[in-house]
Parts: structure tokens; sequence; C-alpha cells
């Protein structure tokens, strides 16, 4: 057992025995660019992580946790080796954790910020066929699955821990005139699926499409998928690996035996005082559900049980991706925090989109109906609320 070894067994002992490997670091300029180095050792040469900003310490770790995803593969164009030919049973998970990024970041690249104690970064690392994580028909829910993992990670964890919702309902014996009905949920009713889940009405937990956990209307974290091609080379998971870009042919491989690697970074909120939330639309965990371990701790037992999660719904997604992918779709349209406001839709091409949020499309789309009733259908791109 090395040092990092050794640390990350004593700091993250849940997330040690539900994860296949765990690197753990006081600091990493990000998880997110530490988790695609490590898949990058399974498809030489090791270019994926672009420069080695991250130093020898990180390098080093990589280099002994890559073993992980098997003994190699078939040829550098991501051929699946003997090591992870069962990945359809169980995708191999290795996981990344930080006490504190220097250059964290999220979709469309802003900056996520963080301080030992009262942010949890975390990345997973895997392996998917590379024929499901680039069909376009499915691939959308990828997004979705590490979000629905994540609250069911949080709900999880408070319930084990005896967590409950800080605030009293207005009905409630003594409860202040100006506390938040938590009773309610602030979203409109789509076709009757809203309700709560895993908690009480705006203090459930909630996923705003695509990629941002929220809590009582605000942001409790955010969340970022990466893809690791064959010979080098990080990509979107909803935009350029739906449209093919980056990858090589390889005809020598069957295309179900082609893997990828695929990055989920999530950063959390989970102990940021009222006063130092990083914008007017950030929340903390703490502020929302008492009691609560301490945040170290609180971390290790959201990143074990978000493992796990991750594992089952994976698997699922592997072995069955159009069934799947209609039953999450049920699963995520009650918890989807985004439908039946009004919104807009800024588009990677510059345009923009202004309307009501619908409904989820089969393929995880968002569709949007305008003020003159035409619906549009928003794939990916970033979804305010008005």
């Amino acid at each position: 057992m090395n040092v990092n070894e050794s640390e990350a067994m004593r700091r993250l002992p849940r997330t040690c025995r539900a994860a296949d490997q765990v690197l753990w670091f006081d600091e990493v300029d990000s998880t997110n660019t530490v988790a695609r180095r490590l898949l990058a050792g399974a498809w030489p040469p090791v270019d994926a992580a672009g420069p080695d900003v991250a130093g020898a310490e990180t390098a080093t770790a990589c280099a002994g946790a890559a073993g992980v995803f098997g003994d190699g593969v078939a040829d550098a164009a991501g051929a699946v080796g003997d090591g992870i030919a069962d990945a359809a049973d169980a995708p191999p998970i290795a996981v990344v954790v930080a006490d504190s990024q220097t250059a964290g970041h999220g979709r469309l690249g802003r900056q996520w910020v963080s301080r030992p104690g009262e942010s949890s970064m975390v990345s997973f690392a895997t392996v998917l066929p590379q024929s499901l994580v680039t069909d376009s028909r499915v691939n959308g829910w990828l997004q979705m699955i590490a979000g629905l993992a994540a609250v069911e990670a949080i709900d999880d964890v408070c319930a084990q821990v005896g967590a409950t919702c800080t605030h009293a309902s207005p009905d409630m014996p003594g409860a202040s005139p100006d506390a938040p009905d938590c009773s309610q949920d602030g979203s409109a009713d789509v076709a009757g699926t809203h309700s709560a889940a895993g908690g009480q009405g705006v203090c459930s937990l909630r996923l705003k499409w695509p990629n941002d956990v929220f809590l009582h209307d605000h942001k409790l974290g955010g969340i970022l998928l990466e893809l690791v091609l064959p010979h080098g080379g990080a990509a979107s998971a909803v935009s350029d690996a739906a449209a093919g870009t980056g990858t090589r042919p390889c005809p020598s491989v069957p295309d179900d035996r082609r893997m990828v690697g695929l990055v989920i970074g999530i950063g959390l909120n989970l102990a940021i005082p009222a006063d130092r939330l990083p914008t007017e639309l950030s929340t903390s965990l703490q502020l929302h559900r008492a009691p609560l371990p301490d945040p170290m701790r609180l971390r290790d037992l959201i990143a074990g049980r978000m493992t796990a999660a991750l594992r089952d719904r994976l698997r699922a997604f592997m072995v069955d991706p159009t069934g799947y992918a209609a039953a999450l779709r049920d699963e995520m349209e009650p918890l989807c925090w985004t439908l039946g406001r009004p919104v807009e839709a800024r588009l990677v091409d510059g345009g923009a989109v202004r309307g009501t949020a619908l409904r989820l499309n089969p393929d995880a789309s968002l569709a949007i109906r305008d003020v003159a009733g035409d619906d549009h259908t928003v794939t990916t791109g970033d979804v305010g609320v008005l």
C-alpha cells in the first residue's frame, strides 16, 4: 500500500469500500483533470489530461492506479482488455478526491470556488462502451444518471445520520410568518408528475436541467461529464461525443468492444457559511439539514453512496439502454426543477430560446414552448430560469 492509498483509506473509508480505487490529494488543480489522467493510462500515450500541471505526486498516483481498469486494452484504439471485459456486469469505478482545488470548473468553463472543509470536490472515473456513449438517442441520460445518483446519495446519507429539514412549515406551531413553506413545491405541476421527493416541498433535492443539484430553489452543486477518448483528447459527453468528434475508426475492433473513459465530476456545497456563498443563487447543505457530521466524514459518506449508485445505474443502462432511458425519464421528471418554469436557453451556437420548460424528451433533451405556442428542442446549452 503506497502513501496515497493509506491516506485515502484513513480519510475516506466508506468510499474505499465502495470503489475499485480511490485517490486522495490535499490540493490539485482539478479532480476532473486527475481523473482524465487516470483514465488516459489505459490508452498510451498518456496525453488526454493535457499538460502535466498537477505535478509529480498526481502523475505517480495515477500511474499506479490505472490498473483498476484492467491489464490494459487490446490496442490503443480503446478495445476492451481482459481486465475490464466484464464491464457490462459491473463497470469499474475509480474516485478522485481533493480537499482543495486551484482550478476547478464546471460547464462552459465556469469557476468552482472551494475551501477545505466547506465543499466536496469528487470525480468518478469509469469506462463504458463507445457505442453507448456516442448514441445520441440515449447518451443524454448519462448526465441525468449522474444527477440522480447524487440526489440518491445525499438523501440516503441524510436519512442514515438522521438529518432532516431545518425549516418549519408556516402552519406549524411557533413557526415564524416569514419561514419558507417547505410543504409546497415552488414549481408548476407538469402533467401531474411533480411531487416532493427526498424531503418536503422546496426543501427536497431537485435537479435543474441538465447538470445542477438544487435545494430550496438554490444551487447546491454542479456536475460535469467529460470523455477520455482513445489516443487522448477530452470532450463533453453531451455535445462532442454525440456528434462523434474526436473518435478514430478502428476496423479491427468490433463496435461493441470499443470502450471510452467517462469522468463524472461533482462539486457540492456542504458547510459554506451563508455570508460566504459564492453567489446569491447558491446554497449549502448545512443551511437546510441538521444534524450533519463533520464535513470530511459527510463527504466520504456521500461519495461512497454515490459510487454504489453510479455503478448500479450505469450497469442497468449498459444492459438495456432504451428501456432504462424510459425508466430514467419517469424518475427524472418529478425531480426536474426546471419543468413548468419560464426559461431562457442560451445555446452553444450563440442563439437563445425563451419559453416554458415543458417536458423531457425520450433522448433527455428539453422541450421548451415559446409564447407563440411553438415547441423547441434543446439538447445542450445553459438554461436559466426567468
